[in-house]
């Protein structure tokens, strides 16, 4: 690992640990050169996963799809960075153990919407318009209301 200051490929590894439930590694480096410290991370590679879309075209597994799609959803929503990033890591994560070799995307699709639900019902509402491809008003009305009688207390 080249140090990021000085450019030496020689350093120590201070601590390691796992972060994202294992999916990724941290490590805090010391350039054995210039003393500086740095951290890297590390993903698991893992094997290629496909994506079957509804036209049944197979495309690579893109956790950035994912997260572009919760940035719109949730623009000027109070969601934070750190829970758009949660929510991808937990997809990713959940897709890896359930599918071998290709998951449909709307298995994708419902996870990130059920999880979305509980995070912030607007963003919630914009996610599911896109991802479920709303014609009309009435359709926006069907998934509101199930919200609406949940925050009423019935």
């Amino acid at each position: 690992m080249k140090c990021p200051y000085c450019r030496q490929d020689d350093d120590k590894v201070i601590d390691t640990s796992a972060i994202e439930g294992g999916a990724i590694v941290r490590r805090r480096r010391q350039c054995l050169n210039c003393e500086r410290r740095f951290t890297t991370y590390e993903r698991i590679e893992q094997h290629p996963l496909k994506v079957i879309k509804k036209d049944g075209r197979r495309v690579p597994f893109d956790r950035e799809k994912i997260r572009s799609g919760l940035e719109r959803a949730c623009e000027k929503r109070p969601v934070s960075a750190e829970a758009i990033d949660t929510l991808v890591s937990d997809a990713e994560s959940d897709v890896y153990q359930n599918f071998e070799r290709e998951v449909p995307s709307g298995y994708i699709g419902e996870f990130v919407i059920d999880r979305l639900r509980q995070l912030d019902q607007v963003a919630y509402v914009r996610f599911a318009s896109v991802y479920r491809a709303f014609k009309d008003a009435s359709d926006f009305v069907e998934e509101v209301e199930p919200l609406l009688g949940n925050s009423s207390g019935q």
